[in-house]
C-alpha cells in the first residue's frame, strides 16, 4: 500500500527555501565577519586554507552542475517548491539524495576558507539544518507520496546528505 502524505502529492513547499537560506548565509557572513570578527588562523596557513576553499567551491559548482544536468535529462524540476515529475537516482543522486544542498553547504564553507571569515562555518551548518527542516523533510514526504516504494527503496540505498 502506498503511503499518502496529505497535501504533499502536488508540491513539497510553497516557497523555495533552500536558495534563500543559503543566500542569506552567504550575505550575512560578510558583515558579521567585519563587525564581529572571530579569530582566524594566520600566516602561511592562509594560503593553504584559501586553496582548500577554492577547491571546495569548485567541487560544489561541479556537484551543482552534475545534479542539475541529471535533473534536466530526467525532465524533472530543479526548483525545490515544484512537483517532481520523476525520481532521480542516477549520477550524483546515487551518492546523496540531496547533492545540491550538500554543494550549497560546501559553497558557504568554501567562502569561509577563502575569506577567512569564521562566521561562514556556523552559518553553513545553520543553513543546512534549516534546509533540512524547511525543505528536505517536506521533499521526502512529497517524493514518497509521488513515488511510494521506489522512493522508500532509494532511501534505503542512499543517504540523505552524504
Amino acid at each position: 500500500m502506498e503511503t499518502e502524505h496529505h497535501g504533499f502529492s502536488e508540491r513539497p513547499n510553497r516557497f523555495p527555501w533552500p536558495p534563500v537560506i543559503y543566500a542569506i548565509a552567504l550575505v550575512a557572513g560578510w558583515p558579521l565577519g567585519h563587525f564581529l570578527p572571530l579569530p582566524w588562523i594566520g600566516g602561511m596557513a592562509n594560503e593553504v586554507l584559501f586553496a582548500v576553499g577554492f577547491l571546495m567551491i569548485a567541487g560544489a559548482i561541479g556537484i551543482d552542475v552534475a545534479a542539475m544536468t541529471t535533473m534536466q535529462r530526467t525532465r524533472t524540476t530543479i526548483l525545490p517548491h515544484r512537483k517532481a515529475e520523476h525520481l532521480v537516482t542516477k549520477g550524483v543522486f546515487a551518492v546523496s539524495r540531496n547533492p545540491i544542498y550538500v554543494a550549497n553547504t560546501m559553497l558557504v564553507i568554501g567562502a569561509g576558507f577563502i575569506s577567512g571569515i569564521v562566521w561562514y562555518f556556523p552559518l553553513a551548518f545553520i543553513a543546512a539544518y534549516l534546509t533540512q527542516k524547511l525543505a528536505i523533510e517536506r521533499e521526502e514526504k512529497h517524493l514518497e507520496s509521488r513515488f511510494g516504494k521506489y522512493y522508500r527503496d532509494y532511501k534505503k540505498r542512499v543517504n540523505r546528505w552524504i
